[in-house]
């Protein structure tokens, strides 16, 4: 089956009020043009699309709940009965990176959908390109174990890998939950190991900052709900 339909990833902001300095043109024009997007969040997604002031009547538009409990038949259903282009939009950042816009991606190649991913702020690549780290190998673990011993195994590997082959580690973790991963970091690695911890990205109060295991444990910041991305990695 194919379709002359296109489904855009669109992203969005990383911290509010930064659309003007981080949201292409290009996005924007494609956002006015949409009447259905499918979204991780309804919530936020509206409020993102009323930020950008386009003169774009809400309720005329159609969201799609798209999160890591959706269906995929659900999502591809709603993709056969599409009269028109669509979007996907993450809560935070660019779709489908460590984001459920996957399902529908996946949903559209299989529609014969032509799929367009669009430039804007990811968070994982903005805080390795801030690491000092290696860009050259790299490898984006997502979540770790909340468990602390399983946690702990998942640092200790992830800086052997770092040892042995020089590959930046990245991972991340709800954001109401960093404070006890960067104590589990603190615990677990050796005071030589660098540490990046890159909050709140774009925001006002960002923070990217690279120092060693040492370092971070005489002064660790308060990274409470603080949306952070984490790297283990050597400095070139």
């Amino acid at each position: 089956m194919s379709s002359t339909f296109t489904l855009y990833l669109i992203p969005t902001v990383l911290a509010e009020g930064t659309a003007s300095a981080t949201i292409p043109a290009d996005v924007i024009q494609t956002i006015r043009k949409l009447d259905v997007f499918f979204v991780e969040n309804i919530r936020t997604a509206r409020r993102f699309i009323s930020s950008l002031k386009l003169g774009i009547v809400i309720d005329d538009l159609e969201f799609v709940e798209l999160n890591k409990d959706t269906p995929p038949h659900l999502i591809k259903s709603r993709l056969e009965n599409l009269q028109s282009d669509a979007g996907v939009i993450s809560e935070a950042g660019v779709p489908c990176v460590a984001d459920p816009g996957s399902i529908a991606v996946a949903c559209a190649h299989q529609l014969g959908f032509r799929v367009r991913p669009l430039v804007g702020p990811s968070s994982i690549l903005m805080a390795l390109m801030g690491s000092g780290f290696s860009g050259q190998s790299f490898a984006f673990t997502g979540y770790l174990p909340i468990e602390r011993p399983a946690r702990a195994k998942a640092i200790l590997h992830m800086e052997k890998l770092v040892m042995s082959s020089g590959q930046t580690q990245i991972f991340m973790e709800t954001p109401y939950r960093n404070n006890q991963l960067l104590q589990s970091l603190l615990e677990t690695c050796n005071p030589g190991t660098r540490l990046c911890v890159a909050a709140n990205i774009t925001g006002p109060d960002e923070l990217i900052l690279t120092q060693t295991i040492a370092q971070w444990r005489r002064n660790p910041p308060d990274l409470n709900r603080r949306p952070t991305i984490f790297l283990l990695g050597n400095l070139d």
